[in-house]
C-alpha cells in the first residue's frame, strides 16, 4: 500500500487527504493546530471548485449545503451603480457554503485510512534523490512515498524547498462573518442582499447563506475590506471600527454591521505569496512533494479562487495518481498547476489594484472604466474557471 504524509488539515489539505485515502493509500494527516475546526464564515466556490469537489467523490452533498450567488452587481457608497447586475450562466454562477459545513463533508469523507494527528508543528523536512520524503517536528519524524504541503501561506515546508518565494502583505486587511437569520435583519423585497459596494480603498460583499426559516447554519454572509494592517483592538472595538468606516453605505451594510455580534467577527491580514515558488512538486526517493493550496498559491481573496484552486490542486493530483509512476506524477502535477496559479493570480492582482485605488482623480478614473474593466476581468476570470477539467493521466 503506498503512504502519504499530508501537512495541514485545512480545506485543502482535508480533501487530498481523503481523496488519497479513498484511492488506496495509507495516509498520515498532520495539523499543527491542538484541534481542527473551520472558522464560523463561509466560502464561495466558482464552478471550477464545484467541478473539483465532484471529481473528488464529494459531490453529492454539496448541493444541500450550498446556496447560488447569482450576479449582484457592484455600487459605490453613495448607492450609485458602478456595475448593474446581469444574468450568469448556470456553468458560472458560483455558490457559497458555510466553512462549518463544507468542513463536516471533508470530515466525513476521511475515511478510515487516515491517521489525524494534531499538535504537530513541522520544523524539518527532507527531500533528497536517496531518501524517502519526510518531514519532522523535532519529537518524531513521519515518512512516506509522497509529501503534501498543504500546510498554507506560512508554510515551512515550501520555505525549506521554495526559498525563493516569500509571503508580503497585500495593502489590506479583511473582516468576515455569517449573521444567523435569527438576528439577520427582515430587508425590504425590493433591497437584494447579493452584491458588491466599492469605495476608496474600502469594499462590503454581501451574499445569502439558505433561506430564513431553513435549519441548519445559515445567515447572511458578508466580507468588509480595507486598506492598511490588520487592527490589534478587541473584537468588539473592530466592530465599532467598521461600523463607523461603513456608515452612510447603501443597506443593507449598516442594518448587517447592527445585526453583527463581535464574537462572529473573524479579521484576516490579507497576504500573498512574492513570487510564485519555482516549482510545485519535487521528486525525491520513491515520490516526491507537492505543494498545494495556499502553499503554493497565496493571494488576495478578490476573484474568490483561493478555495477553488486548492481543490483543483487535489482532484489534479488525484487524478495523475491514478496510473502514473509516482515521480512521473509529482512531475505532471507541477508541469499541470503552475501555469494555471500563474494565470489566476495575474488576474487577481489585476483586480487588487482596481479595487484598492485611493485618491480623488484615481477613483474617478476607475469608476468611469469600471464598467467596462471590471466585468471584463470577471468574465476571464469566470472563463477560466469555467473551462477548467481535471487532467486525464
Amino acid at each position: 500500500m503506498r503512504t502519504a504524509v499530508v501537512v495541514g488539515a485545512g480545506l485543502g489539505g482535508l480533501a487530498t487527504a481523503g481523496a488519497l485515502a479513498r484511492s488506496g493509500w495509507r495516509v498520515t494527516l498532520l495539523e499543527r493546530a491542538d484541534r481542527v475546526r473551520p472558522e464560523p464564515t463561509a466560502v464561495v466556490l466558482w464552478p471550477n471548485g464545484v467541478r473539483a469537489l465532484r471529481a473528488l467523490g464529494l459531490g453529492s452533498g454539496l448541493e444541500a449545503i450550498a446556496t447560488p450567488l447569482p450576479d449582484g452587481g457592484v455600487r459605490r457608497p453613495d448607492g450609485q451603480w458602478l456595475v448593474q447586475p446581469r444574468p450568469t450562466p448556470a456553468d458560472r454562477t458560483p455558490v457559497v457554503v458555510h466553512r462549518e459545513d463544507l468542513h463536516d463533508a471533508l470530515i466525513a469523507g476521511l475515511g478510515d485510512q487516515v491517521e489525524l494527528r494534531t499538535g504537530v508543528a513541522v520544523r524539518t523536512v527532507t527531500a533528497t534523490a536517496g531518501q524517502r520524503p519526510a518531514v519532522g517536528d523535532g519529537r518524531q519524524t513521519f515518512e512516506a512515498d509522497l509529501l503534501v504541503a498543504a500546510d498554507g501561506t506560512d508554510s515551512e515546508i515550501r520555505r525549506q524547498l521554495a526559498p525563493e518565494s516569500g509571503v508580503v502583505s497585500s495593502g489590506c486587511a479583511a473582516w468576515r462573518a455569517v449573521v444567523p437569520w435569527y438576528r439577520a435583519p427582515k430587508l425590504p423585497a425590493d433591497q437584494p442582499v447579493n452584491g458588491e459596494t466599492l469605495g476608496a480603498g474600502y469594499r462590503f460583499v454581501a451574499a445569502s447563506l439558505g433561506e430564513r426559516g431553513e435549519s441548519g447554519r445559515g445567515g447572511i454572509y458578508w466580507v468588509a475590506t480595507a486598506a492598511g494592517a490588520p487592527r490589534p483592538e478587541p473584537p468588539e472595538t473592530q466592530l465599532a471600527l467598521l461600523r463607523r468606516w461603513y456608515a452612510g453605505w447603501p443597506e443593507p451594510i449598516g442594518a448587517l454591521l447592527a445585526a453583527t455580534d463581535p464574537a462572529d467577527l473573524v479579521q484576516q491580514e490579507v497576504r500573498e505569496l512574492r513570487p510564485l515558488p519555482r516549482a510545485y512538486g519535487f521528486p525525491a526517493g520513491p515520490g516526491g512533494v507537492v505543494l498545494l493550496g495556499d502553499a503554493a498559491h497565496a493571494m488576495p481573496p478578490h476573484l474568490g479562487q483561493g478555495a477553488c484552486l486548492a481543490f483543483e490542486d487535489a482532484a489534479t493530483l488525484q487524478s495523475l495518481l491514478r496510473d502514473a509512476r509516482l515521480p512521473d506524477a509529482v512531475q505532471a502535477y507541477d508541469r499541470a498547476r503552475r501555469p494555471r496559479a500563474a494565470t489566476v493570480v495575474r488576474q487577481t492582482r489585476r483586480m487588487s489594484a482596481v479595487l484598492q485605488t485611493r485618491g480623488r482623480l484615481a477613483l474617478r478614473a476607475r469608476d468611469a472604466a469600471l464598467g467596462k474593466i471590471s466585468p471584463r476581468l470577471r468574465n476571464s476570470a469566470a472563463t477560466a474557471a469555467a473551462q477548467w477539467t481535471p487532467p486525464t493521466p
